[in-house]
Order: structure tokens, then C-alpha cells, then sequence
């Protein structure tokens, strides 16, 4: 009977949990940033017919506001746009205004987010209207990337059992302006268009949709061939367009606001239309076509790279610019912000600004793969903003963001790294916001609004992606990380048997001369790719910002930095730099006890231990590996290293269960 009761408690503090009650249990992170406090049940009308969307958004407002009256109406006032809404407030009540369901329910989150007491009117409308999250979620559960625990998705189980976790992931989405998302892999399997799996993710897109968020799919190129039996999948061919156009007829039937396709196409050995002669504009607009006339949209990712070409960086350029404006216009090419990898510190891709007849979506990073897994803190709000400083948001259409979401308890694996969901939510409704603003929001709703603990974490989290970037790769270095995992240092990794764009020596071309890789004008040349101004720039080697200096120029080890140092000494201070700002957070945070509840204060606490352990360890192989080559002294000022670099080549990481703990090394 006691195992019942329990159990029973359980599943009704779950329920409570999706539905986003605050729990009065020991804190699990659970909550997100929608630990609002009760309201006081305040009156809330709606001049329209009540609908899934309203009964939410009336059923926040007497849940969590506290102030006057509040009515919803539908109403086109001429500065909104469909999901954009106003916020008119005075003393006798709050108006909230949108031409949509939707815009009324952001509206809501808006004004439980701000809590506005003076008069005054609020005007917000999104700056993209595809605010997207792509989770890399295969169907036996596996993430790929991910480090929160497997997919939140329970393929398995669908579509009879319907997790209440399924709504409280839409809400959150919903709080943030996330209007999409995508299911499953870029690495798609073909079995995600079967008959099985759309029926699953009908159920999913049934939960979703009064939260506001269409579902899409990746889709395998190859799936005509493989899912229908067809001998080809080229999309000239007639049966193949027709296979196509019924699959597409099937699963509006099921999901008639289906969003579109996510294609990952002959990159890494997936299928696509190169297999068959045609071009990526060829096969990407077949599919357009085909999706035209229900409204769904085409994103094709310009994530390609060849063996034959020596500079990495430069084959999205090559590869898309000659297509510029050969697409359909349901068709939006999907670029990555940095022309490598999403690593910790990147230019951004020169696509961007370079195709005007093109819809152009950035995709960022959520899922730290080359930031520390959900280990080390990494905040990656002035990430992003560091790329619209060079790319006007203007010049892209729509944002996606490669998702950070499993099903632990606190959904991210790491409480911190909820930070950067939340701050992709923003930033994709309004770039123009700061990282700051962004900070100080999350943390006054995750944790307490208390300055005594808002203004120090906020000073944290800006500083803490410079720190991954010092500890781990400074000064433009990048892809140093070890063979079988994304986590930890081995720029000694060289594999003949493998293709050189897959090692790490590849990437910083260390000597006896000095470090980087040369992309001037007189090495691969791809400054060439970036308007003349910035090519100039990044092309001199005396006026190139040197956060990207090791990116475009082989730089000799007594290389004059602008601060006097040279390029040796500065790259071990810039290391050391990095080990002493995690050990400065570590001191931060522990001063944070008394405003943290116990749970997530020793989680976090145990998280930036790995982190200081794992910077020691970046900065040692690095700087001993590099020492090789430069056959100079790590300056006396510079903590000396603790390992031995043929230990540290014989390090084994033990990542433990997901991938995202490590227990030690072995040798």
C-alpha cells in the first residue's frame, strides 16, 4: 500500500511538473525558468471563442498574475504581425491584444515574464517567423549529441501512451516564442516517414499544436529507395516525384499544419541528388514541389564538406553560392553560423550576405558538443550575438537551433546550460536583445530575483564562454579534440588512414616556424570569401582581430601581439587565463549557497569541479604538445603544468552513462 501511495505521488507531482505547477519537493530543476510563483486567481476574459490556445493562455494568467484584470482580444492592430501582440496597462486592467491565439498566448508569457506595474503599452512582435529547435533524436532513444539522458520522445510507447512531459517541453517552448521543432536526426533514418512513425508523430504534433509549434521531420534523400522499394531516388525521375507527392498527401492527412522537411544531403556519406548527377537546388526544389501545395517549406542544409577540397571552410561557399537564387521559394537554406563546426570560436560563414536571392536560417548550437557536453558552463547568448555584430539579422529569414533537450529531470543535464535554450528562444524572437537582458531574465526566474545573486551569476555567465574559449582553443585555434569524442583536447590526433580533414593536426598546422592555419590570400585564400573590407582585414596579418588570427594565418611563435607579448607566450597566458576563471566561478558560485535551494547548488557545484579538473587538463596538453614545436619555456608566471604529456597521450575518457560524466581517465 505504501509503494502505491508513493507511486501515485509520483505521478501526480509529474503531472504537475508538465503542466508548469511549482513543486514544493525538493528541487530537481524540473521547473525550468517557470518557477512562478501562485497567483491570486485574477479575473481573465476573452472576447472570442474559447479554443485549446485561449483555455492556456487564460489558465496561466489565474494561475501566476497577481495585478488587475486581464482581457484578451483578437484584434489587428497595424504594428502586429500574426504572432505579435500589445500589452495595454492602466489602472483598471491589462489589455492584451493579437490577430491570433498564438500572439494572445506570448502575450500572456510576455506579461508573467515582465510583470509590469505602470501604465503603459508594450508592443512585441517576432523578428522571424520560423523559430525552430532540430533535435538530433534517433528512434531507439539515442541522441546524437545530446548529454541530458535519451530522447524525450518515447517512440516506443506512442502513439498509445502520451508522456505529460510532452506538454510541459511545448510550454516552455511556447514561454520562449519556439515555434517549431524539429524530431528527429539530420542523420535521418528512412523509417521516419513510415506509416508507423507518422501516426507517433501525429500524437506529437496533436500536443504541440495549441502551444503554437508545428512539427517537421528530417527525412532521408534516399528514402524513395530505401522506405518505397523504388530502384532510385533521383528527383528527376517520375516515379520518385510521385512517391514524394503521395508520402506528402499521407502525412498532411494526418498533420494538415506539418511544417516541411529538414534535409541533410550527400554530406558525410548521406544520400542526395549529387548521387545522381543533379544539384542540391535540383533535388531540394523536387521537394518543394512537392510540399508546395499545403504550405510546407523545404530547409536544406549547406553542411557539406569533401575530402577533395583542402580547406574545410571553404566548401559551403563553393558549393551554394553558384545556386543563389535557383531555389523555390518554399525553400530555405540552412547554414551553419561558422563555416567549420559550431566551434567554440568561429568567424561567421560567408554565405551569409552573399546569396540575396536565397532564404538564408543560421543554426546554431544549443547542445554544447565542442563546449564542455553539459559539464562545463558555457553561456551562449554572447556567442550568437558575436555573430549578428557581422551578419545583419536582417539577411537571414529564419532561426534554428540544434537542441540541448533529453529526458533528465532537468532537461538539459546541467541546470546552467537551461541558460541557453531559454536565450535561444529570445534571441530568436528579438536579436536585438543583450546577453545581459537575457541573463538577468533567466536567472530572476530559475533561481531568485535577489541582485545579491542576479548581479554576480549574470557577470559569470558573460564571462564564462570567453573562459572555454581560453582554456580550450584561444586566439582562432579550433577542431583539436580528440578522435572518438568532441570533449577533451588531442592536438597530437593524426590518423593516415583516415581523411586529413578528420585530424586534428590538420587544423593547427604546428612547426617549428609557429601555429594556424594559413586562409590569406596567400594560403587556401578563403578571406576571399568575405566582402573586400573584411577580407582585407582578416587577410593582414597585423590587423586581423586576434580572436581569429591562428583561424586565417600561420603565425610564428615570436609573432608580436598587440599587447607586446609574443604569439607563445600569449597563447600560455591566454590558457592559464582561462584555468583561473573557472577556478573564479567556482568561488562565486559557492557563495551562492544561501540563495540556491540544496539540490541544485551541490549539482552545480559538482559540475564546475569537472570543469576546473578538465580546463587543468586542456591547458597542460595543449601547451606541452605545443611546447614541442615552439621550444620555448612557459613563462614563469604561467601555472606550470601537472601532467606529463605521454601520459596524457595515453589518456582513456571514461564518459560514463550519455556521455556527459566523465569518471576519470585510464591509461
Amino acid at each position: 500500500m505504501k509503494y502505491l501511495v508513493k507511486n501515485m505521488l509520483g505521478a501526480m507531482t509529474m503531472l504537475l511538473i508538465g503542466i508548469g505547477a511549482p513543486t514544493m519537493m525538493a528541487e530537481d530543476g524540473s521547473s525550468l525558468w517557470l518557477r512562478m510563483p501562485p497567483g491570486s486567481g485574477a479575473e481573465v476574459t476573452a472576447a472570442m471563442k474559447s479554443t485549446p490556445t485561449l483555455d492556456i493562455a487564460k489558465d496561466e494568467v489565474r494561475r501566476y498574475w497577481k495585478g488587475v484584470p486581464v482581457t484578451l482580444l483578437h484584434e489587428k492592430v497595424g504594428r502586429l504581425r500574426r504572432e505579435g501582440f500589445s500589452i495595454d496597462i492602466d489602472d483598471k486592467g491589462v489589455r492584451i491584444s493579437s490577430p491570433t491565439d498564438i500572439g494572445l498566448l506570448y502575450g500572456v508569457y510576455h506579461l508573467l515574464r515582465e510583470q509590469p506595474t505602470e501604465s503603459g503599452t508594450i508592443v512585441e512582435n517576432p523578428t522571424y517567423s520560423r523559430r525552430i529547435l532540430n533535435h538530433w533524436d534517433n528512434p531507439d532513444g539515442t541522441v546524437e549529441r545530446g548529454y541530458a539522458g535519451n530522447s524525450l520522445w518515447e517512440w516506443d510507447s506512442l502513439p498509445a501512451t502520451i508522456s505529460s512531459r510532452y506538454a510541459g517541453y511545448a510550454r516552455a517552448n511556447a514561454s520562449i516564442g519556439i515555434n517549431g521543432t524539429v524530431l528527429n536526426n539530420v542523420n535521418a533514418k528512412a523509417e521516419a516517414l513510415s506509416t508507423e512513425y507518422l501516426r507517433k508523430t501525429k500524437v506529437l504534433a496533436d500536443v504541440f499544436r495549441p502551444y503554437g509549434i508545428r512539427v517537421y521531420l528530417s527525412i532521408n534523400f534516399g528514402s524513395p529507395k530505401r522506405l518505397g522499394g523504388l530502384p532510385t531516388s533521383d528527383p528527376f525521375d517520375q516515379d520518385v516525384k510521385r512517391w514524394w507527392r503521395d508520402k506528402a498527401k499521407e502525412i498532411y492527412s494526418l498533420i494538415p499544419d506539418f511544417g516541411g522537411f529538414l534535409v541533410k544531403a550527400n554530406s558525410e556519406g548521406t544520400a542526395g541528388p549529387l548521387d545522381y548527377g543533379r544539384s542540391h537546388a535540383e533535388g531540394a526544389n523536387m521537394l518543394a514541389d512537392v510540399l508546395k501545395p499545403y504550405g510546407g517549406i523545404v530547409m536544406w542544409r549547406a553542411f557539406v564538406y569533401h575530402p577533395e577540397e583542402p580547406d574545410r571552410a571553404k566548401q559551403a561557399y563553393s558549393e551554394f553560392k553558384p545556386l543563389d537564387g535557383k531555389f523555390r521559394d518554399n525553400v530555405i537554406v540552412q547554414v551553419k553560423n561558422g563555416p567549420i563546426d559550431f566551434q567554440p570560436r568561429e568567424p561567421y560563414t560567408p554565405l551569409f550576405g552573399s546569396m540575396s536571392a536565397t532564404k538564408l536560417m543560421v543554426e546554431f548550437q544549443i547542445t554544447q558538443e565542442y563546449l564542455g557536453h553539459a559539464n562545463h558552463l558555457a553561456y551562449l547568448a554572447p556567442m550568437w550575438k558575436e555573430f549578428f555584430e557581422y551578419v545583419s539579422p536582417s539577411s537571414i529569414t529564419s532561426v534554428a537551433g540544434v537542441a540541448n533537450i533529453g529526458n533528465d529531470s532537468n532537461w538539459c543535464g546541467y541546470d546552467m546550460a537551461q541558460a541557453n535554450w531559454y536565450a535561444f528562444g529570445r534571441l530568436a524572437w528579438n536579436p536585438e536583445l543583450s546577453a545581459e537582458e537575457i541573463a538577468d531574465e533567466w536567472l530572476s526566474q530559475t533561481f531568485t530575483p535577489d541582485t545579491a545573486f542576479v548581479d554576480p551569476m549574470k557577470e559569470m555567465m558573460m564571462q564564462s564562454r570567453e573562459a572555454v574559449v581560453n582554456y580550450m582553443m584561444p586566439l582562432g585555434l579550433h577542431h583539436i579534440f580528440a578522435k572518438d569524442h568532441h570533449y577533451g583536447p588531442q592536438p597530437w590526433f593524426f590518423d593516415p588512414e583516415l581523411r586529413v580533414d578528420w585530424t586534428a593536426t590538420h587544423y593547427h598546422k604546428a612547426d617549428s616556424e609557429g601555429l594556424g592555419f594559413d586562409r590569406s590570400s596567400t594560403g587556401s585564400d578563403a578571406v576571399s570569401q568575405y566582402p573586400e573590407n573584411l577580407a582585407a582585414l582578416f587577410d593582414d596579418i597585423n590587423r586581423c582581430p586576434e580572436e581569429y588570427l591562428l583561424w586565417f594565418h600561420h603565425v610564428g611563435w615570436n609573432h608580436k601581439m598587440r599587447n607586446g607579448r609574443s604569439l607563445w607566450n600569449e597563447l600560455c597566458h591566454r590558457y592559464d587565463a582561462g584555468v583561473q576563471e573557472v577556478r573564479r566561478f567556482q568561488k562565486i558560485w559557492d557563495r551562492m549557497e544561501p540563495y540556491v535551494d540544496a539540490d541544485r547548488f551541490a549539482a552545480i557545484q559538482d559540475k564546475l569541479k569537472i570543469q576546473a579538473r578538465d580546463a587543468v587538463w586542456w591547458k597542460d596538453a595543449c601547451l606541452l604538445y605545443f611546447q614541442q614545436f615552439s621550444c620555448q619555456p612557459i613563462p614563469y608566471d604561467v601555472e606550470p603544468p601537472v601532467h606529463n604529456l605521454q601520459d596524457m597521450k595515453e589518456f582513456r575518457l571514461n564518459l560514463g552513462i550519455h556521455g556527459n560524466a566523465p569518471h576519470g581517465f585510464n591509461k
